[in-house]
């Protein structure tokens, strides 16, 4: 699935100019990089697309057009540098209403063979945790779920340091020059974590209930109504614009429950779900924090090891997050998760 920086162009041209021909895709490479490229190497090019079924092909003979497939929208490489350049308001090419063909594009988003590694690594991490004692095995959690707790929540703007964060959660003592509430939300991600470890095997079956539920669990004491939301709800930093009708996010949650009972692979379950939940908004408040801590809950139920995102760049996860909103585009977040189911195999729960 790599393909050059000269495909990538080329792909992207196709994205946002449907129905595009070959001599169209030659003069915008052209004034892309001042040099003229011969139509046989970007012919070459196209086949390559073609065989890695980003697009697909319309039309014979000279009548032959170009557009992307889902598989392409999903996992074509753009460069967030260059896309993020633009404001939200000059970003004309994204696509600002929710788009209902969204849960059929979760099919392309692994191929079974890139499974292969994680799997083997996860292996090895179940014979890690099966060696443990017990009390090595509680330590272990413990310090996962302090970790994640200080990162999802300064994700979310909150401001706590890793070390303040372990005083709050393990004696209870805020930090000083911190918002009551920002304690607030560190206390909840404990009690979350904490509740999907002792219920992992419920999640081997989402449903709408058990996703409420860690909601709640997150949003206790902090002003939000449990359940799904009735009111319209902005995103700060896009034009995206979740779906504003009650029944319809109901609709959603219901076709995002069938899409991940569907998905064979833990892993793919509990990506599409992250990215699922966050993009559908369902709650008014706390979407992203229910999305990172059931997707852990996924895991758990399958025995994988759960993600701290400990060491992931907090701008970089917004902006991962924001093209798929906008682009429907998942290649930067699947990256950004997988490095840190990497990253807590090779962290957490060691001899």
């Amino acid at each position: 699935m790599k393909i050059s920086s000269r495909q990538a162009l080329i792909l992207g041209f196709i994205n946002s100019n449907p129905n595009t021909q070959t001599q169209s895709i030659r003069e915008y490479l052209a004034t892309s990089s001042g040099v003229d490229i011969s139509r046989m190497t970007v012919i070459r090019d196209i086949e390559v697309l073609l065989e890695n079924e980003f697009i697909q092909k319309k039309g014979l003979g000279r009548s032959v057009v170009y557009e992307i497939t889902p598989k392409g929208m999903l996992l074509a490489p753009i460069d967030p540098e260059i896309y993020f350049e633009k404001s939200p308001d000059q970003r004309t090419d994204m696509k600002k209403s929710f788009q209902q063909d969204i849960f059929k594009s979760m099919e392309y988003l692994f191929s079974m063979q890139e499974f292969l590694p994680f799997d083997k690594i996860n292996k090895d991490y179940r014979e890690r945790v099966s060696a443990l004692s017990p009390t090595a095995l509680r330590k272990e959690f413990e310090r996962l779920t302090i970790e994640l707790s200080w990162k999802s929540s300064q994700i979310e703007g909150n401001t706590y340091s890793l070390i303040d964060t372990e005083i709050l959660l393990n004696q209870r003592k805020e930090a000083e020059g911190h918002r009551k509430e920002e304690a607030v939300m560190l206390i909840n991600h404990k009690r979350a974590i904490e509740y999907i470890h002792e219920h992992a095997e419920i999640f081997k079956k989402i449903s709408l209930r058990n996703i409420e539920d860690v909601h709640a669990i997150l949003m206790n004491g902090l002003g939000v109504a449990r359940g799904l939301r009735k009111n319209v709800v902005g995103i700060t930093g896009t034009a995206y614009r979740p779906l504003d009708n009650e029944f319809q996010v109901k609709e959603a949650m219901d076709q995002m429950v069938k899409t991940i009972e569907n998905i064979s692979h833990p892993l793919w379950k509990a990506l599409a779900f992250v990215l699922l939940l966050s993009y559908i908004q369902p709650f008014e408040d706390g979407n992203k924090r229910t999305a990172r801590l059931v997707g852990n809950a996924i895991l758990l139920a399958y025995n994988y090891c759960p993600l701290s995102y400990r060491s992931v760049d907090e701008a970089e996860y917004k902006k991962a997050i924001l093209l798929f909103y906008e682009k429907n585009n998942a290649l930067m977040f699947k990256k950004i998760f997988l490095d840190q189911f990497e990253f807590a195999i090779n962290n957490y729960f060691l001899n």
